[in-house]
C-alpha cells in the first residue's frame, strides 16, 4: 500500500489523550492536534518525542486536518492506523503473498454472518468451501522480536474467534489473520496476561479448526505492505 508523498509530513508526539486525539510538534516548531485512528491502549507507542508520521489532508467533512499514521519505536517505524490492515490483507492476498489464502477466485469484504457480525474479507473459489478471513491489526512488541495481540481486552475479538469456529463446524474455512505492522518481530503470541478471555478463546478457535495466521509488514513513510509469515506460538 503506497502512502501519498504530496500528504505526509514529518513530525514528534507531544502526547496521545482521549484516544482519539494526539498532538505532535511540526518541524516549524507549531503544536497542532492530529487524529488518532486506533481505539486500543496503543501500549508503548505512546512515548512523547517520538519521530511521528502525520497524513496531511484537510476537508470540510474533518474536524483536524492532520491525521497521525506512523510513530517510531526504538528505530523501527510502526503504522498504528487501525483503518489500514483490511485493505493491506486483501491486496497482499491478491499479490499473492499470503500464499495460504492463494488462488481463490472471488474476494469479497464485509460480509454478514454469524450474530449481527460482519466478517472482514470472504473469499470464494467453485468447488472450494468458502474461507472466512477476519484481520486484527498488531502492533505491540514488549519483547525482542516478539508480536503480540491484544493490547487491551478485547471481548470482541473473543465473539469473533467463537463465530469463525461456528463456520467451521459448518464445513467452511475459517482465518485468522494478524496484521503485524512493524517489521522488527520474527513471532506471534497471544498476549493472555493482558486479556485472559481471549487466550482461552484462541485457543478454543485453534483446537475447533480455525486456522491463523500472522505476517509482518514493511512500514516506511513511503509504503506500508506485509511481506512475510511469522511463526505463532503454541
Amino acid at each position: 500500500m503506497h502512502l501519498d508523498q504530496s500528504t505526509m509530513v514529518p513530525a514528534t508526539l507531544v502526547k496521545r489523550y482521549k484516544r482519539f486525539l494526539s498532538d505532535h510538534r511540526l518541524e516549524s516548531g507549531e503544536v497542532i492536534t492530529a487524529s488518532c485512528p486506533n481505539t486500543g491502549t496503543m501500549l508503548g507507542l505512546t512515548t512523547p518525542g517520538s519521530a511521528t508520521w502525520l497524513v496531511h489532508a484537510p476537508s470540510p467533512t474533518r474536524k483536524y486536518d492532520y491525521r497521525w499514521e506512523l510513530i517510531e519505536d526504538e528505530g523501527t517505524w510502526v503504522g498504528i492506523n487501525t483503518g489500514r490492515p483490511n485493505a493491506m490483507v486483501e491486496e497482499a492476498i491478491r499479490a499473492g503473498v499470503i500464499t495460504e489464502l492463494a488462488g481463490y477466485a472471488d474476494l469479497c469484504r464485509e460480509v454478514k454472518y454469524g450474530t449481527n457480525s460482519r466478517i472482514d474479507l470472504l473469499l470464494e473459489d467453485p468447488g472450494r468451501p468458502q474461507a472466512f478471513v477476519e484481520v486484527k491489526n498488531c502492533h505491540l512488541r514488549r519483547e525482542a522480536g516478539l508480536a503480540e495481540f491484544p493490547d487491551s481486552i478485547t471481548t470482541r475479538g473473543a465473539k469473533h474467534l467463537d463465530e469463525l469456529a461456528a463456520q467451521v463446524a459448518l464445513g467452511h474455512r475459517a482465518v485468522m489473520v494478524f496484521c503485524v505492522q512493524r517489521a522488527d518481530c520474527d513471532h506471534f503470541d497471544v498476549a493472555a496476561d493482558i486479556d485472559p478471555g481471549y487466550s482461552v478463546a484462541f485457543q478454543r478457535a485453534r483446537a475447533a479448526g480455525v486456522e491463523a495466521l500472522a505476517y509482518v509488514c514493511h512500514v516506511s513513510a513511503e509504503t506500508i505492505a506485509l511481506t512475510h509469515s511469522i511463526p505463532i506460538k503454541d
